[in-house]
């Protein structure tokens, strides 16, 4: 068995890598600090128990269903609804406008700020610009659209193109553009669609060094940060029902395949747990798809001691 990684190791790999690194973070940045209001299983069962008859109402989202197709069950109870999918996430919307951000988080985001790095989140709320202080940038779009505002971002400054410094990207939709926000699995499918079209419209452009590169549609998106920086997975739980995500590690993988001169790397920090066999199944999809798992011994170790410089 591998030993695992202790906060100075991980601290260096990051800093090895600092010219040349990208971070995705998930909700688990939320959970650490003790925002004790973040619980997006609480707001799907309100959602649920508001939008269903009271013989159906529930008090906890059970084992075998995926918090995506619990929404899509919200869906369908009420397919008669004109507009429903807008009128929640608008709804949506409301309940994370109050949500407020713990400063103890910004001991990452100064660091990932200090290393001028791309942050991905996906997360739908404004915590994490509300905490920084930054401001609301468009990146240039031949069409704008707010179901996918994939060139919007949040920084201290505009950026000449997503990869040019530290900004943070929405790859899951955004507060700001309500209709944005995916909250079911055919949503998400949604999603994978629109990403797929950018990304084989012009597969080989991607590759490029030079100006050619811009003639491919991701370019001023989120994408052009996954397939052109390496990645730092934090916070971030993977499980099989995060199939866009999981999906976007493939097509990666796929095109560092083809292109093996643009290949970048990748790492997922977690704890260790091989008495679940859920966590060897994505360890070893981590694995397949070109990501080291750093294994640590706590929570600690990834959201406090390897950013203390």
């Amino acid at each position: 068995m591998n030993k695992l990684h202790s906060p100075e190791s991980v601290q260096q790999i990051i800093e090895s890598n600092r010219h040349d690194i990208s971070f995705i973070l998930g909700n688990g940045i939320n959970r650490y600090y003790k925002n004790d209001n973040l619980s997006w299983e609480q707001l799907l069962l309100d959602l649920w128990n508001q939008h269903s008859s009271k013989d159906l109402h529930q008090k906890e989202i059970f084992s075998g269903i995926s918090f995506t197709e619990f929404y899509d069950a919200i869906e369908i109870q009420n397919f008669r609804k004109s507009n429903f999918s807008s009128h929640i996430q608008k709804e949506v919307k409301e309940k994370l406008l109050p949500w407020q951000p713990n400063s103890r988080q910004n001991l990452i985001i100064d660091r990932i700020r200090g290393l001028k790095a791309p942050i991905l989140t996906t997360n739908f709320d404004d915590l994490i610009p509300k905490s920084a202080g930054l401001k609301f940038f468009k990146a240039y779009s031949k069409s704008f659209t707010d179901y996918y505002p994939w060139n919007c971002y949040y920084s201290d400054d505009k950026l000449n193109h997503p990869a040019d410094g530290f900004g943070v990207w929405y790859p899951n939709g955004m507060l700001k553009y309500h209709r944005s926000i995916k909250l079911g699995l055919s949503q998400y499918m949604g999603n994978v669609e629109r990403a797929r079209k950018m990304i084989h419209g012009n597969y080989e452009a991607i590759a490029f060094n030079d100006s050619h590169q811009r003639n491919w549609s991701g370019y001023y998106t989120w994408l052009h940060i996954l397939f052109n920086k390496s990645i730092f997975i934090l916070g971030l739980g993977l499980e099989e029902n995060e199939v866009f995500i999981r999906w976007l590690l493939i097509e990666r993988a796929k095109f560092f395949n083809r292109f093996p001169e643009r290949r970048k790397k990748g790492w997922y920090i977690t704890t260790r747990n091989n008495d679940d066999l859920i966590y060897i199944g994505k360890k070893f999809f981590m694995q397949s798809v070109g990501i080291e798992v750093l294994e640590v011994e706590d929570y600690d170790v990834q959201y406090d001691k390897i950013w203390h410089l």
